[in-house]
């Protein structure tokens, strides 16, 4: 088996890895990079028309991102996942693609102003991803499935998102078969609505996330103390609270966690806007995969029917400008999680120079990302080419985090009895190798921290 780290080495985002084997070819994600250094465009090192399969754990962007790609240049096999990844990936792709027909659209018009005769292309288009969706393969976790000669793979639940999953497949190129483990992104315990991560105990290999690889999160309770007190602080200061969500997994946790503590009576009646298409698409896709929820979340579709706070959820432009209009007493959750783009991006304009107004982060900031500027403190950034100063009041709250932090890592990863060697992928350079030290010293492991486009023989 020769392994390729082709994305998210020594970075966060574009998580690929190629493995070559029996003489065939696979994929683990597919994901697109984010940032301003992000290379979704250039070509792939491989040829999609010889790739068997892509195994897919989960449906997060920066794992599934450039699917639509792979398969224009010429990937027909099939894209294994589970139920609950594939309904939410083919929403998450269309918008995707909706996003950068628009982009493209916008940098034309832009550059013909300025005198250029440049027609800009979208990377793909909302067609190709119709095109993606015949070759989907359905499994459920602990599902063993074959493949090629000699492989068996499985899903297990990593406790990250809806359907999301460590990826576990055995392979025999000699006398012993071997297996390796994709820890995909590993969620966070005690987290609402998904179960907590699986634990499996055997590998000789395993490519393991570092997202929080050198930090601690936050207890859950600590983190709905401190939202808690944002909201009404700032409702008391006249303003509105703006949260730059995920439209998947995050959103649904925190329409959960604050209609119940308005159920508690620990905050007042207010009114929520869900300012997300894609997460109005990804609630609805929630709600009709229940056997994938913990069982304190089995109250989730009367949380949605808004039994304690009024949840607006918006899809027309008209009813998202609407929101700007509102000046006080509004929480506001909208895409991007990071602020590259979407219609965060305007409640930013309207709201960021307030002193009276709050910004809450709760997911993962990237480099390069509006986000990770406004939270490494600028006193000015530019949102909609416009420069806005930075007035509302800040809070980082990363114990709704759907990654597991060091301490849930090393738990995860002490599970393993069999002592593999470890490759230390998805964490920014200095968090990867600090995670990969700190493994060599806690578990006594080999480990390794690939570059982009390192190859392992295994």
């Amino acid at each position: 088996m020769k392994i390729r780290f082709l994305g998210a080495a020594r970075q966060v985002t574009g998580s690929c890895y190629h493995l070559s084997v029996n003489g065939m070819q696979f994929l683990v994600d597919c994901g697109m990079q984010q940032g301003e250094n992000a290379e979704n465009g250039r070509p792939f090192t491989f040829q999609p028309s010889e790739i068997a399969c892509l195994f897919l754990t989960h449906a997060h962007i920066d794992h599934s991102g450039l699917i639509p790609k792979l398969v224009k240049e010429g990937f027909r096999g099939q894209i294994i996942t589970t139920g609950a990844t594939a309904a939410l990936v083919k929403i998450m792709l269309h918008d995707s693609a909706h996003i950068q027909e628009k982009e493209a659209e916008w940098k034309t018009r832009k550059a013909l102003r300025q005198g250029q005769d440049h027609i800009f292309e979208p990377l793909y288009t909302v067609e190709d991803v119709a095109a993606v969706l015949p070759f989907f393969v359905e499994k459920e976790y602990g599902e063993t499935g074959r493949v090629g000669k000699g492989l068996k793979y499985c899903f297990i639940d990593a406790g990250h998102i809806l359907g999301s999953s460590t990826f576990a497949l055995w392979y025999q190129d000699s006398p012993v078969e071997k297996k390796i483990v994709f820890s995909g992104d590993i969620g966070n315990k005690g987290n609402p609505i998904i179960a907590d991560p699986e634990l499996t105990t055997t590998a000789d290999y395993v490519v393991m996330e570092s997202t929080y690889g050198n930090r601690l999160h936050k207890g859950v309770k600590e983190s709905i103390d401190e939202l808690v007190e944002a909201v009404k602080v700032t409702f008391k200061k006249g303003g509105n609270v703006i949260m730059p969500v995920f439209a998947v997994g995050r959103t649904q946790d925190l329409i959960y966690i604050l209609n119940e503590q308005v159920a508690l009576k620990r905050l007042p009646p207010f009114d929520l806007y869900i300012d997300s298409p894609l997460a109005n698409e990804a609630t609805k896709v929630y709600l009709t995969h229940w056997r994938y929820f913990d069982e304190e979340a089995r109250k989730f579709s009367q949380v949605i029917r808004g039994d304690a706070i009024k949840p607006h959820f918006t899809e027309s432009i008209e009813e998202s400008q609407a929101i700007n209009r509102i000046k006080s007493g509004a929480v506001v959750m909208a895409g991007s999680g990071m602020c590259e783009g979407g219609r965060v991006a305007h409640h930013l304009k309207h709201n960021l120079w307030r002193p009276e107004c709050s910004i809450v982060f709760t997911g993962f900031q990237a480099r390069g990302t509006l986000g990770r500027r406004i939270v490494d403190g600028a006193s000015h950034v530019h949102v909609l080419g416009e420069e806005i100063a930075v007035r509302a009041k800040v809070y980082t709250i990363n114990g709704f985090s759907a990654h597991a932090d060091r301490s849930g890592l090393l738990e995860w990863l002490s599970s393993f009895v069999s002592r593999p060697e470890v490759f230390v992928v998805h964490g920014e350079e200095n968090v990867a190798i600090d995670f990969a030290k700190l493994v060599e010293e806690k578990l006594g492991l080999v480990t390794h921290v690939p570059h982009r486009e390192d190859e392992f023989v295994i």
